[in-house]
């Protein structure tokens, strides 16, 4: 910016956009000062290097106002949880689609997951058929992210919402 700008020739463009052409620093500084702006390289990489006589102060609060607008309008997801059992009953099966279904409609993901108790730690393959069951019964409004998984005494699988 301004003084901090070496190079012997720099392309310059004006304020409205416009092409002034190719220039020392100097004569290119002497114009920002004539019209109260600063001179900023914005392509430092072009040969020669590109400057544009523009306002900075208004540009960086121009710029901050953009992001503070992008982060208010940035969806947050949320992971929900829901429970299921190996021997879990087809009502239950449909009460917990039914929660995970309000969760996914919202935009939120959701993480499924079977705690094995005892001898079904010998029978896990039991566990996946009834996340898969259940992956099944949400495949309209589901997709599976992450597919069944076993840490420890938990299957695990992560759904999240269909993209429109």
């Amino acid at each position: 910016m301004d003084e901090a700008i070496r190079d012997r020739e720099i392309r310059v463009i004006s304020e409205t956009g416009e092409m002034l052409g190719i220039m020392t620093p100097n004569e290119a500084r002497r114009l920002a000062d004539e019209a109260g702006l600063n001179l900023v390289k914005i392509s430092p990489a072009a040969v020669p290097p590109v400057c544009k006589i523009m306002d900075w102060g208004k540009f960086k609060f121009e710029q901050a106002k953009k992001e503070k607008e992008n982060r208010r309008n940035q969806k947050i997801v949320e992971l929900k949880e829901v429970q299921l059992s190996v021997t879990i009953d087809v009502g239950d099966v449909n009460v917990k689609a039914k929660q995970a279904t309000k969760f996914l409609e919202a935009g939120n993901k959701v993480k499924v997951t079977i705690r094995l108790r005892g001898r079904q730690m010998a029978h896990a393959h039991l566990g996946r058929n009834v996340m898969m069951n259940f992956a099944d019964m949400l495949k309209d409004i589901a997709v599976i992210e992450k597919p069944v998984n076993q840490e420890g005494r938990n299957l695990i699988m992560i759904l999240g919402p269909v993209k429109k």
